[in-house]
Order: structure tokens, then sequence, then C-alpha cells
């Protein structure tokens, strides 16, 4: 058994590789950061009896996909479960020099995601049997500024998915999309002490919670799973500001 992670090399990609490799699966982690990747294979290999494959790779570009189907197809190497983690953030008002890193996430949210599902999904569809999880975010449902891109991004893996797991149900492959709310990663650069101070108090979860969950879900064949309360009541909440509050907030962060 084989399980392929995007973003493996730190946050909850490190996590979900963990705790796969705890269930017996080897592992593939895919990241363009070189030195995270060896060190997070090199503690893997040190915890876990699996073998730990790493790739580099700019997940980013508009082919990388395509060029990593082809090294798995290369390798002789079908997953038996992808999980498409990979992710960037910012958080700004969009101006034309931001358009590259708008194009970066654009890739990596959307392109890379979705040409992975469907490459991936075929060979799985074909073997009759793996499982996707990709992840989305609480974010998928509040469209704000500042998020504008990551918003939009997030949301479009939500349905994207849960259409795409009707698709694949009937070949025997699952295809899981889960919606964290906040969670102790760096992605968000937030400072350590507020991150700790919201973990201790439950707002912000930690990967290890999320992680568990959504391997949960994942196997259990869930299309999509939004877990912790805050996936309750802050998007409703934010959906009920008026848009002159919103702006007049959005004034004052910026």
């Amino acid at each position: 058994m084989v399980a392929l992670v995007t973003g493996g090399s730190s946050g909850m990609g490190l996590e979900f590789a963990r705790q796969l490799a705890e269930r017996g699966y080897g592992l593939v982690l895919v990241s363009n950061r070189g030195d995270e990747l060896e060190t997070a294979a090199a503690g893997l290999r040190a915890a876990f009896p699996v073998e730990v494959r790493t790739l580099e790779r700019d997940l980013a570009l508009p082919d990388a996909a395509d060029a990593l189907f082809a090294w798995c197809e290369g390798e002789s190497l079908l997953p038996d479960v992808l999980v498409n983690d990979a992710g960037m953030f910012f958080f700004k008002e969009l101006l034309p020099e931001d358009l590259p890193r708008v194009q970066a996430m654009l890739n990596l949210h959307i392109t890379t995601v979705t040409r992975l599902c469907i490459l991936m999904g075929d060979a799985m569809k074909r073997r009759g049997s793996g499982y996707i999880l990709n992840v989305s975010s609480m974010a998928a449902r509040i469209p704000a500024p500042g998020i504008t891109v990551y918003s939009a991004t997030k949301a479009y893996l939500r349905s994207f998915g849960r259409s795409l797991s009707y698709e694949l149900h009937p070949y025997g492959v699952g295809m899981t999309t889960v919606c964290p709310a906040a969670i102790a990663t760096p992605l968000y650069r937030l400072d350590p002490k507020l991150m700790a101070l919201g973990v201790k108090v439950g707002l912000i979860r930690t990967p290890r919670w999320l992680v568990r969950r959504s391997l949960r879900a994942m196997f259990r064949r869930r299309r999509v799973i939004s877990p912790a309360f805050m996936n309750v009541w802050l998007p409703a909440l934010v959906g009920a500001l008026p848009g002159p509050l919103v702006e007049k907030l959005w004034k004052k962060w910026k």
C-alpha cells in the first residue's frame, strides 16, 4: 500500500504522512521545499517501518500534475491513496503586482489538483480501488476581502470534489474533501503566542486532530466533511454581516 501526499514536508501534509505510515502505508512525499522534504522523510523512516520516497517538485507550475503522473507511471507506482494537501496563502488587497502569486495559487489549488484527480482517478478506476482526499477550507464558504482568490479556489475544490465523488464511486474509488476551520500550521503565519492561545481555548485545532478525522472520513468514503464547531457558526456569522460593515472592517484591517 502506497500513499502520495503533496505538501508532505510540513504542517498538515506531514501529519497526513505520519498517520498514514502508522496505518502501514509506504509514502511518496511531494513538495517544493527540498531540505524540509528530506528532514521530514528521515524522521518518518526513523519512526515507522515503511518505505518513504521523496520528490521535489513545484506543484504551482501549469504542467506539474502531468509531470508527477508521468513520474509515477515511470516508477510503475499507482498510489492507493492520494492526498492533495499542498497549498499557499496570502492576505491583502489584490493589485497588478500580485498577479504572479495569484496565478501560482490558481495553478496550485485548481489546475494541479484537478488534473491529478482526473489522471490518478482514472488509473484507480481501472484498478477498481483507491482513495483521494482534497484539502479545501472553511474559507470556501466565506468569500471575503483579503482572501479573495484563496476563498474562491477553496470553494472550487469543495464543489469539484463533491461532484467527482459521484463519478468515481461506482468504480470503487473514494473521493473526500475536507474543509478545515483554523488549524495550527505555519501556512497562515500567525504569531506563535496567538496560535498557542487559540489552541488552548479550542478556536484553533491541531493538525493531528484534523488529520485523524479526515482519514477516518476518507476510509468511510464520505464526500465532504467540515470538522470543528467553528465551521458551523463562523460562515453563518460572516454571511450575515451587512455589506457596508464588511467594507468598514476591510478599510480598518488592510
